[in-house]
């Protein structure tokens, strides 16, 4: 009797250890939240990326309270002045630990394997760049640029028009690379 309640007690603690530990609850990854600075000398929003196809959807994106980076799926006409601002974090850390500043408008697709696979087009008569490391990458812009932004590049885009610098700094630290041009004038304008 003592060997059948000792046989019967291992198969039950076995029963219940493996039930219990072989499976484990799968736990989503964090998504950054939006948040609010203090104040306003401090980084004021966290966001995730934000994919748009219409004029609302792309100002509200690039407004204080959008996001980090806006992405359009299609070629896009906006009929007025529109203005990039706001500081954003885009969830990435230097060596150091300190999280990283980034404002991009991306005018492509790309696949899983990051290769861009559609080129998009956005026209306005006048994009201001009021963040700092701002981005306009892989497409076109057809319109005037005003960058007041510190750290701006072009990455593999096109200006279909003038660019203009707001500040001696905003001039110093612009780069494009090999890939971007400009069709109209690069200039210091207050």
């Amino acid at each position: 009797m003592k060997i059948k309640a000792i046989i019967l007690s291992l198969a039950v603690g076995a029963t219940l250890l493996t039930g219990c530990g072989a499976k484990k609850a799968a736990v989503p990854a964090p998504t950054p939240a939006k948040t609010e600075a203090v104040t306003p000398a401090k980084t004021d929003v966290v966001t995730t990326a934000s994919v748009v196809n219409t004029q609302a959807a792309f100002e509200n994106g690039i407004s204080s309270k959008g996001t980090w980076i806006v992405a359009i799926i299609k070629d896009l006409a906006i009929d007025k002045d529109i203005v990039v601002d706001g500081e954003f974090k885009n969830g990435k850390k230097d060596t150091s630990g300190k999280e990283l500043l980034q404002r991009k408008i991306a005018l492509y697709t790309q696949d899983a394997d990051r290769k861009v696979t559609a080129r998009f087009t956005l026209t306005a008569p006048k994009l201001t760049f009021n963040s700092p490391m701002g981005s306009i990458e892989h497409g076109t812009f057809k319109g005037d640029l005003y960058v007041s932004g510190s750290n701006f590049q072009l990455k593999d885009a096109t200006v279909e028009g003038n660019v203009y610098f707001i500040t001696a700094e905003a001039k110093s630290t612009f780069k494009m690379d090999a890939t971007s041009k400009v069709t109209g004038v690069q200039e210091l304008k207050k």
